[in-house]
């Protein structure tokens, strides 16, 4: 299982934003140079985060992108599944009976037990836990 360009795209978006000071909005097009991403996808991200709910556009003068709750509510699990669909490490996990052999698989109870902790994991990783680590990293010294 890998993460997509367009999930990765996302997560830097939604961290750009949980970094900023609270309340503050961000053009796209400051997103776009901060993070590096092309501004064609970064609409279509933004887009997908807004219909989550995860993030709040406003156009005009004063408009911009700002979280749609607090980052301490924002997980990293929510954004992942806003722009990859559910996680899955294998089809039997999610859609249970798809395989005939998932009842009597011994290789079923670790994917499901993998795909639970790494549920588990992003589910409770916050925007706010990894604003806050940001701020660390960039406020320490560089190794010499």
């Amino acid at each position: 299982m890998e993460i997509s360009r367009r999930g990765d795209y996302g997560i830097r978006v939604i961290l750009d934003l949980a970094t900023l000071p609270q309340n503050s909005r961000a053009t796209t097009q400051e997103i776009a140079e901060r993070q590096k991403i092309p501004l064609p996808f970064l609409a279509k991200i933004i887009s997908q985060l807004s219909l989550a709910g995860l993030i709040v556009t406003q156009r005009g003068a004063t408009g911009g992108v700002e979280l749609g709750r607090p980052p301490e509510e924002i997980n990293l699990l929510q954004v992942i599944e806003a722009l990859e669909g559910p996680i899955r490490l294998n089809r039997c996990v999610l859609e249970p009976g798809m395989c005939p052999r998932d009842r009597h698989c011994p290789v079923h109870d670790i994917w499901a037990e993998a795909q639970a902790r790494l549920a588990d994991l992003l589910g409770r990783t916050t925007f706010a836990e990894l604003a806050a680590a940001a701020h660390r990293k960039k406020a320490s010294p560089p190794d010499g």
